[in-house]
């Protein structure tokens, strides 16, 4: 047998992707432009660089809208986030803990900021709707795992750790941020977030 027919039978042999698998690589092809572009990334541009012909897309996706809409799901998708937080040491004293916390959700907010801002308003026919129910779900998954982290200790914590959790979120929601100023490390957050803003010294 040629080298020739060999390639075509191993590619025949080859296991296609289901539509889900399909879908989803897409997706992850369709994030990083989504945040370049914005709405104004092109079905062909996206194709191009999943390596697959254009109608590939049309295929599992009914149209762009779907597609960009699948994209902000996928942003605001606690998954991963929550798959860190489940993956930290709670035997490690409590400012490791949320240190490493803290590292994990500021990926996570970047993620879904660099995709809801690039698209906008654009980013579907109910991009109200679909942020609000997305952006729910994913805090109230967050918080409990943060809540989960916080357990160990329970017996110190001033309130209950669900809502030490809720707070110590949304400190990383309200982050000031200038543009002459530095964003606060992980560590820093942590540190501000259990010991206050006094330092040290004046504590």
């Amino acid at each position: 047998m040629t080298a020739s027919k060999e390639n075509q039978t191993a590619r025949r042999r080859a296991p296609g992707m289901s539509p889900e698998q399909r879908r989803e690589m897409i997706i992850q092809t369709a994030i990083p432009l989504i945040a370049e572009y914005g709405a104004a990334v092109t079905t062909a541009k996206i194709a191009r660089a999943a390596g697959i012909g254009e109608g590939t897309i049309f295929r599992v996706f009914a149209d762009k809208d779907e597609l960009l809409q699948a994209c902000v799901a996928k942003a605001l998708s606690p998954e991963h986030a929550v798959r860190e937080l489940d993956a930290i040491d709670v035997s490690q004293p409590l400012p490791d803990r949320l240190a490493e916390a803290a590292e994990a959700l500021q990926a996570h907010l970047a993620r879904m900021g660099a995709i809801l801002g690039a698209l906008g308003h654009r980013g579907g026919k109910h991009p109200g709707s679909v942020r609000g129910a997305g952006r729910d779900e994913s805090t109230t998954r967050i918080r409990a795992a943060l809540a989960e982290l916080l357990e160990p200790d329970r017996a110190s914590l001033r309130r209950p750790p669900e809502q030490i959790a809720a707070l110590f979120f949304g400190l990383l929601f309200t982050q000031p941020r200038t543009e002459d100023e530095p964003d606060l490390t992980a560590r820093e957050l942590a540190d501000v977030f259990l010991h206050g803003a006094l330092s040290g010294d004046s504590a």
